[in-house]
């Protein structure tokens, strides 16, 4: 579950964060919805995000490419457009794989796993600053890692679920 908690301490950088997902290492950009601002191997998953929660302004990654066994600092900038609360069930789904390997596909309860970086729902509008330090294993392996993490509300009383944000990262570790 740290792994999660990384990329959820991301996510909430760019809404949460998670501790597990910096499997960073010499980084390469993915196609997809643009760069994420900031020092950091993030994109949007689609070109139009312009709908999201979460406008993130920033995300910074030291180090950057991050290395195996060191702490890993993260911190992110944003601006929620509405409150996040309990009764928004928000979920983020999360899903890395090692090359064609899935490793991890997972669901992690938003307003649980925020508590990782201090906080704790409802998660007020307004600007948002996330930091966080996170001790990165020495035993990971070196390899291309992807790394999927898309938050939603999943408020069962509606049809159709709002996007917090949507994030990706296609890194490559170690070598």
């Amino acid at each position: 579950m740290k792994f999660s908690l990384s990329v959820v301490s991301l996510l909430l950088s760019s809404l949460v964060a998670v501790e597990g997902l910096s499997l960073f290492g010499d980084s390469q950009k993915i196609l997809g919805g643009g760069e994420v601002p900031g020092d950091n191997p993030l994109t949007f998953c689609q070109e139009q995000h312009d709908d999201d929660i979460l406008t993130l302004e920033k995300v910074d990654l030291s180090p950057n490419p991050p290395k195996a066994g060191e702490p890993l600092l993260i911190k992110a900038t944003g601006t929620l457009s509405r409150d996040i609360t309990v009764e928004d069930n928000a979920v983020v789904d999360i899903v890395v794989k090692y090359g064609f390997i899935k490793l991890l596909s997972t669901q992690a309860d938003l307003c649980e796993q925020i508590k990782n970086v201090d906080m704790e729902c409802p998660i007020k509008k307004g600007p948002i600053t996330i930091t966080k330090e996170v001790q990165l294993p020495k035993e990971i392996p070196p390899g291309k890692y992807s790394v999927h993490a898309n938050a939603i509300t999943n408020d069962d009383d509606k049809k159709e679920k709002d996007k917090i944000t949507c994030l990706e990262a296609n890194v490559v570790f170690g070598g």
